[in-house]
């Protein structure tokens, strides 16, 4: 069926600049990791899509390597993009990523200029694109100088492939460092994506605070902790989730006891606040405006309905917090 958005899609949806720069994200976005690939039904990945658009999610996060196998979830959302949201392009943030393993050969993956620029021809490829909005160097490759991946992400902006470049996995020293060798090329670093949610602050240490330093946007993936920060594991491992999957995306080592005490009592707090656990949990990764936005995943639509109603309460009390942080340092 012919696809047209809803005409209410922006009016609940919260967007917030990234960093210094002029762009505005949604406070929630929609990360192509999981569940996008080619071993998954494209209706369902339509549905889930053309949902989070009509409730303003305008940003679609991709890598070269998302699948599995890698290259499908792009070439699956080039399909999709042609079908659906062609006409709609100037409405989107569409990002993707270089630096995993893609190809045999020593030029399939790492940090150099032959890898970096390869891939995001291949990419655009796959997704039908004459550019995408954010471009990533998605690990910091030992092996490459930094000076020769950053150069390769401001030429990808010189060519036109590219309207804002940023980094992924790079911890604070290799953000600093990146960014100052972007500043003096021209190209500012626009913004990072990190690994972030309440069992796993790293960024709180000193990467957030080089980010603001630099004025660089952040969005946050795994805010979740792959869906062990819902109620999907309050009454044991269902038989759908990550944890039971083939896939072992999220170990069942890691729901542990103590784990689960403190997921219970998190729960507890995210029904007095009306909400459930997975909406508190993305309230609290977007407090204090120190993230600009949050990059979730989705296997089903109710899921990011139920993630873009986390919006309705974005404020903490002291108490609040205070609570949160005992369980969480507990």
């Amino acid at each position: 069926m012919y696809y047209v958005p809803k005409n209410e899609r922006y009016s609940n949806m919260k967007y917030t600049r990234c960093g210094n720069s002029g762009l505005k994200l949604p406070v929630i976005s929609l990360g192509l990791w999981q569940n996008y690939g080619g071993v998954n039904a494209l209706e369902t990945q339509r549905e889930m899509l053309r949902r989070a658009f009509d409730l303003g999610i305008t940003h679609f996060d991709l890598a070269n390597n998302y699948g599995p196998p890698p290259g499908t979830a792009e070439e699956n959302f080039g399909s999709l993009f042609k079908a659906d949201f062609k006409p709609y392009r100037d409405e989107l943030i569409l990002s993707t990523k270089a630096g995993n393993l893609m190809w045999e050969g020593p030029y399939g993956d790492g940090g150099s200029k032959k890898h970096i620029i390869t891939s995001l021809d291949q990419s655009l490829k796959r997704m039908g694109l004459d550019y995408v909005d954010i471009f990533y160097s998605h690990r910091c490759d030992p092996e490459t100088p930094m000076e020769e991946t950053m150069r390769a992400l401001d030429l990808a902006v010189r060519q036109g492939k590219a309207l804002y470049v940023g980094v992924s996995n790079y911890n604070a020293e290799q953000t600093k460092q990146a960014a100052g060798i972007l500043k003096e090329l021209g190209t500012p670093c626009l913004i990072h994506q990190p690994k972030y949610n309440m069992f796993d602050r790293w960024i709180e240490n000193e990467l957030q605070d080089v980010l603001k330093e630099e004025g660089m946007g952040s969005i946050v993936f795994s805010p979740l902790a792959k869906g062990l920060l819902t109620s999907r594991y309050l009454t044991g491992i269902p038989a759908d989730s990550r944890a039971a999957s083939a896939s072992r995306a999220l170990s069942v080592n890691a729901i542990t006891d103590e784990v689960m005490s403190k997921i219970i009592r998190l729960n507890a707090i995210a029904l007095e606040r009306d909400q459930s656990l997975s909406q508190m949990v993305i309230a609290w990764v977007l407090r204090e405006g120190k993230v600009t936005s949050a990059l979730i995943g989705a296997s089903k639509v109710s899921q990011i309905e139920d993630n873009v109603r986390a919006l309705k309460n974005l404020d903490f009390s002291q108490e609040e917090l205070l609570r949160i942080e005992e369980i969480l340092s507990f």
